[in-house]
């Protein structure tokens, strides 16, 4: 059960991910994720208050505090990233993150079977070979520059800390985790918006059409918000009840999903060796799955 909701948390924040992205070419990202978020949180308002969450003890919040902290940057890097690069290179840079929860889990004792560390290694392996061609300068005429690249590596490093994060804090309690890292990231946005109006009074109007928020994206911004909390929810259980080093693996294999859904629907191709990569990745996930 807990690698089937690691593995459905892939699924969730791979297309929520792929969505993310694509409103990203025409909303700015901070935008995106404000958006999301806010709905996320007042979504988790009533989810809290439905099962009387605000009452428990106080344990999750500092871990939950700077998931959220941490995951508002990461995911604005992420989704600037998806936007003006290649999303089935830029998605499996993210996903070497999953570095960081193997460290941790490792470093506190945790001891995978034989299986999980030959599945870790062949995820992780995989995202490497998958990414190798962009980080080398040779993805391609469409790879968008080094500014794609750079904005993945630190979602990378952001999203693997959260992954920690929320191993943390959900230990205590999931539904008051996802709702304080909903109130964190947008208290964040907030103070950043108060700051720009602040910083912005007297000057010319920014045109309003360049990155601007528009009715119709409302929809999919609520889905995209919607499908982040799910995903980090599955994964939040998922990890109260099994090793951080191999949950967060599995959790971290989104990419495979937002790298197909931009290959069938955005009609992105890549080269022989990130297709192996993608591929060897994929086997990794039935490694830890067997495990």
């Amino acid at each position: 059960m807990t690698a089937l909701l690691a593995l459905l948390a892939s699924l969730v924040w791979g297309t929520s991910d792929f969505m993310g992205g694509v409103v990203s070419r025409r909303v700015r990202p901070l935008v995106v994720v404000a958006v999301a978020h806010l709905i996320a949180a007042l979504t988790m308002l009533v989810i809290a208050a439905a099962t009387h969450s605000f009452g428990v003890p106080l344990g999750y919040l500092p871990y939950a505090v700077a998931a959220g902290a941490v995951g508002l940057v990461a995911l604005v890097a992420f989704y600037g990233a998806l936007s003006t690069g290649t999303m089935g290179i830029v998605a499996p840079i993210a996903g070497t993150g999953a570095v960081v929860p193997v460290i941790f889990g490792l470093a506190s004792g945790e001891s995978p079977s034989g299986l999980q560390i030959a599945g870790i290694a062949a995820a992780v392996g995989g995202v490497v070979l998958a990414s190798g061609p962009e980080l080398s300068g040779r993805g391609g005429p469409n790879g968008g520059g080094t500014r794609p690249l750079v904005l993945a590596l630190v979602a990378a490093v952001g999203f693997g800390f959260v992954f920690v994060l929320i191993h943390k804090a959900a230990t205590h309690n999931v539904v008051m985790t996802l709702l304080t890292m909903r109130a964190t990231s947008v208290s964040i946005v907030a103070l950043l918006g108060i700051g720009y109006l602040l910083r912005r009074r007297g000057a010319t109007p920014a045109d309003p059409r360049h990155g601007g928020l528009r009715r119709r994206d409302v929809p999919v911004i609520a889905i995209i918000g919607w499908t982040d909390l799910g995903a980090n929810g599955l994964y939040g259980y998922a990890s109260r009840h099994g090793l951080v080093s191999v949950t967060a693996v599995l959790a971290s294999l989104y990419p495979a999903v937002t790298v197909l859904l931009a290959r069938f629907i955005e009609g992105e191709r890549m080269r022989r060796i990130q297709d192996i990569g993608v591929g060897l990745a994929m086997c990794g996930v039935v490694l830890l799955a067997a495990g």
